[in-house]
Formats: C-alpha cells, structure tokens, sequence
C-alpha cells in the first residue's frame, strides 16, 4: 500500500499541466496581425529605399554640375559652424586658436599651390609670419599692428632673396621678382585680413560682430548657390568662375540683406536700416573675394587649394569670401557703433 503523506494533493489524482502542441496552429487574429506587420515592414523597407535612391541620384546631379558632395559639405559645414559658434560664445581668445589654425592652413595650402606653378614661395617664413600678425592683432596696438605687418613682408621678402643668393641657380630676374612678390602678397592677402578679424573680435561685443559678418557671407554663399542650381541660367564672370551666375548673386543678394537687417535688429541693437547697408557691405566684400580667389586658382591652374574639406575643397576655399569682410566688418563697425540702441 502506498503511505497517504506520500500522494499528492486532491485525493491521489495528478494534475497534469496542458502544453500547447507543437504543431498547433495559431489563432486567426495572429496570423493576420503577423502577415499585417510583415507587409508594413516590407513596405516601409521598400519607401525608404526608393528615398534614398532619389536622394542620392540627386546629390549626384548636384555634384555633377558643381563639382561639390552636398551630403559631405552640409555636415562639414555645420561642424565647422559648431566650433566657430563656441569659441565665440564661451570665451573669446579660444577664437584666437581657431584663428591661428585657419591662417596656417591656409598659407601652408597657398604655399604648396604656389610651388606646385612653378613659384618659390617659402613656407617657414609664410607660417612665422602670419602668426605674428594675428598674435599683433589681439595684443598690440593699431599702429604697432601696422609695425609688424611691415616688417612680416620685409621678412618674406629677404628670405626669398637670400635664397635664391644661396642657390644662385641663373633664376631670371623678373621669375625672382614674381617669386617675391607672391610671397609679400600672401601675407597681405591671408595673414593681414585674417588680423583685422580678430581686431574686430577684441572690440565691445566685438564677437558678435565677427559672428554677425560671417553669418552673412555664409547666408549670400548659401543663398548663391540654390538660387544658382535651381535658376541659373546666364553666366556672370565665365572666364574667372563659369558656374557663377546673375541668378544666383540674385539670390546672394537677397540672403545677404535678409541675414543683415534681421542681426541689426535682434543681435547689434541697429536701426533696420543699418542692416541693409551691413548686408550690402559684407556681400560687396565677400564676392570680391570669392572672385579673386577664383582668379587666383584659375592662374595656378587648380580647381581647389586641398581636398582636406570634402565637399567644400581646402580652406582657404572656405576663407575666400570671409578674408576681405573682415575688413569691411571692422569698418562698419567702426562707423555704426554710436548708433547701437541701448
């Protein structure tokens, strides 16, 4: 006989757990559910593919008739942006490095530029050089500023001519003359201006002046090329920079004064009009140097200074409209300060 402690509960009787069968077919409602699912699934995968291949046959009709990779040139673009919108907001000699580093990426890409048509430019002298005028620019005073500019291009110049002394390599005159003459106006052209922005930096509220003529020439550069792509039609200077078109400095021009009278407004504390005569200002200076770079490298024979910014070329193809507003921001500056709203 079996000992009754020894039988399980509810009078001997064993209750047995019912398992589902393994082939047991599943309910209705979740079969069409599943299939639901697998089909919203399917046809989401589908539309985001579509997208996508859209997206990228039309970036590669951007590219095709600029030459640039907007998906790469947007995101460089903003990162760049970041980094200049923080070393101004958080404290403004961190600007200065980023400053430092500009200039000497700059003259190291129009060195090697340079060199590469036959030119000899000399890249220590060129680095040492414009370092001292953006250091000058923030420390020294506006006539010492001047003293050192000076004596840079004098530096540029005796290095030069001492080199080629040293090779005595029967260099024709006027090739020596040409050589020293690119290496004085690099420093004029990269180094002086790059200084007269971190002149204007150290001013009053200098940073939001800096930050204001940059947004500006972004917004004329930006405004420029999707009114170009989408509306251009008749070249504006086919021999310096054949994809440039009246269209498009159309759109430049409206971006510019937009930009412009709405950072008076609400950044500058200026009269609305101030900001139409920043805008026009900065888009004069901005597309004189977009120009002359363009001739710059049509004379070299390049199509950019680098590749070190994919999608947008080197960065002194990035500096090319922001150099020479930087001398028209200090003057406006200059001008318009008595009339900041308090």
């Amino acid at each position: 006989m079996t000992d009754p402690s020894e039988q399980p509960p509810g009078g001997g009787r064993r209750h047995r757990l019912r398992r589902p069968r393994p082939d047991a077919a599943p309910a209705p409602d979740d079969t069409a559910l599943h299939a639901h699912l697998r089909a919203a699934r399917t046809e989401f995968e589908s539309q985001v593919e579509r997208a996508r291949a859209d997206f990228e046959e039309a970036n590669e009709r951007i590219k095709a008739r600029t030459g640039r990779d907007l998906i790469l040139a947007i995101l460089i673009g903003l990162a760049i942006g970041v980094v200049l919108l923080l070393s101004l907001i958080i404290w403004k000699p961190v600007f200065l490095v980023f400053a430092l580093a500009a200039v000497g990426l700059g003259l190291f890409e129009l060195t090697r530029a340079m060199q590469g048509s036959g030119r000899r430019v000399d890249l220590a002298p060129q680095l040492a050089g414009g370092a001292a005028l953006v250091l000058s620019g923030w420390f020294l005073s506006a006539w010492l500023h001047w003293v050192v500019l000076i004596a840079v291009v004098i530096l540029v110049i005796v290095w030069r001519l001492l080199g080629q002394m040293v090779v005595h390599d029967g260099r024709r005159h006027r090739d020596v003359a040409d050589d020293v003459l690119a290496g004085g106006l690099m420093q004029l052209y990269v180094s002086f201006l790059a200084s007269l922005c971190v002149i204007l930096l150290r001013q009053d509220h200098g940073e939001y002046w800096v930050l204001a003529f940059i947004i500006i020439a972004v917004a004329a550069d930006t405004g420029a090329y999707i009114t170009g792509l989408t509306l251009g039609r008749h070249p504006m200077a086919p021999r310096i920079s054949p994809k440039k078109t009246w269209e498009g400095f159309a759109g430049a021009v409206a971006a510019a004064l937009i930009a412009g009278v709405l950072l008076a407004l609400f950044m500058l504390n200026l009269p609305w009009w101030a900001g139409l005569v920043i805008g026009a200002v900065i888009l004069a200076t901005a597309t004189i140097g977009d120009l002359g770079e363009s001739m710059i490298k049509r004379d070299l024979g390049i199509k950019d200074m680098s590749s070190w910014l994919p999608g947008h070329g080197g960065v002194l193809d990035r500096l090319d409209s922001i150099l020479p507003s930087a001398g028209g921001a200090l003057a406006l500056y200059l001008l318009l300060t008595p009339l900041v709203v308090s």
